[in-house]
């Protein structure tokens, strides 16, 4: 199942056509490894119904997802919901490899793009449900640690193109976060590109201005101090 760059069923090499309930059920399922109490999904599901029809819609969407998506099974172990363990999810092994390169990895591979690819991608793009809210925060927090580890990496490595496309990756997800913003002024200056840090710094500097009436930190004025008296 794939909840990355949008919602996709599959099984036996073939995608499954799904309604949108039950699609938002297996997409609630897969978020919640251990699983979910009955009650618990029908209510965060279908919020603004009362308890009996929420717990009607559920039966419904169940119905259909166990239908048509037999290919991902639904266990109910007494009143809980979950997926069978063996339903592979995408999101559950971009955030083990995301974990990893938190933590740093012991040798970088010889292309990073796959991992670059993987951490860029959204959440369930376009889906407005409320009880995506937290967990898009979730990921989008650990994927922006995990791209700016990795460009830090790539940039001790002196894989600079790499390391600024990583960085890249990383402001396009959320375009204030200074953190990737330094990042980019620090591998121009590793590669000797003085004017091009400088620039990128006054790029960002006038986007906070813009957008938020702030400064950039002393940290990151401090990459350039001595490039703005030149």
């Amino acid at each position: 199942m794939e909840l990355l760059r949008g919602f996709e069923a599959t099984g036996e090499g073939h995608r499954i056509a799904l309604p949108v309930s039950a699609q938002h059920l297996l997409a609630f399922l897969a978020l919640h490894d251990g699983g979910v109490p009955r009650g618990a999904v029908a209510e965060r599901l279908w919020p603004d119904c009362t308890q009996r029809r929420a717990a009607a819609n559920l039966r419904t969407a169940l119905y259909h997802a166990r239908l048509r998506g037999r290919a991902i099974p639904v266990e109910s172990p007494g009143q809980w919901l979950r997926l069978a363990p063996a339903v592979r999810v995408d999101l559950r092994y971009a955030r083990r490899s995301a974990r990893q390169v938190v933590a740093g990895l012991d040798r970088l591979p010889v292309s990073c793009d796959a991992i670059v690819d993987d951490l860029a991608a959204e959440l369930l793009p376009g889906w407005e449900e409320e009880w995506l809210t937290l967990e898009r925060e979730r990921w989008d927090q650990l994927r922006l640690y995990a791209l700016e580890g990795l460009a830090h990496q790539l940039c001790d490595a002196e894989r600079y193109l790499s390391a600024l496309q990583t960085a890249l990756a990383a402001i396009a997800i959320d375009p204030v976060r200074e953190t990737a913003h330094r990042i980019v002024v620090e591998v121009h200056l590793a590669e000797g590109n003085l004017a091009s840090a400088l620039r990128s710094y006054q790029h960002y500097r006038s986007f906070l201005q813009r957008e938020l009436n702030v400064a950039p930190s002393p940290k990151m004025t401090g990459l350039v101090r001595n490039l703005q008296r030149m």
